[in-house]
């Protein structure tokens, strides 16, 4: 007679492949809603990114978790408040696209009022995120809110139009 053998496998069929990467998205949306200078070394960027994760942005490209988390606490540090609303979003088995509107404030930019920032994220991932790419307007994100460069730049874009 046979052995009879309970062996406890892992569902990879497609719909639960698409399941767990959108679980992973709103993973990814939570961290940003809570994400800020305090908790930037607490786990919560663990729970979501890999060890050897890749992050690009218009200004920055970071290797490494550890080095992610540093670039985190520093720019939240420097940043009166922000906030992510997350627009659209498209999720297949290993990526994901979405659109966001960050709103943020800086002591130097603006004078201090709070700025809107429109943009998307790319993600590639297995179990977590090991690449972040975000795409957003330099200028409005930053130079266009530095005094006399912002004048500058507002200035530039009218002779364009």
């Amino acid at each position: 007679m046979g052995t009879s053998h309970n062996v406890m496998r892992e569902d990879h069929s497609p719909d639960n492949v698409t399941k767990q990467a959108e679980m992973l998205v709103e993973k990814f949306k939570q961290l940003f809603h809570q994400l800020d200078a305090s908790n930037c070394h607490t786990g919560l960027i663990d729970d979501v990114y890999r060890y050897d994760i890749r992050f690009e942005d218009s200004f920055h490209q970071i290797d490494g978790v550890a080095a992610f988390k540093d670039y985190c606490q520093s720019l939240y540090q420097n940043i009166s408040f922000s906030s992510f609303k997350f627009h659209d979003q498209w999720v297949s088995r290993d990526s994901a696209m979405l659109t966001w509107t960050m709103h943020y404030a800086h002591p130097k930019l603006k004078w201090g009022k709070g700025i809107y920032v429109d943009g998307a994220t790319h993600l590639r991932f297995d179990d977590k995120v090991y690449f972040h790419k975000d795409y957003f307007d330099g200028g409005s994100l930053l130079y266009e809110h530095v005094p006399v460069l912002g004048t500058v730049i507002q200035q530039l874009k009218k002779r364009l139009v």
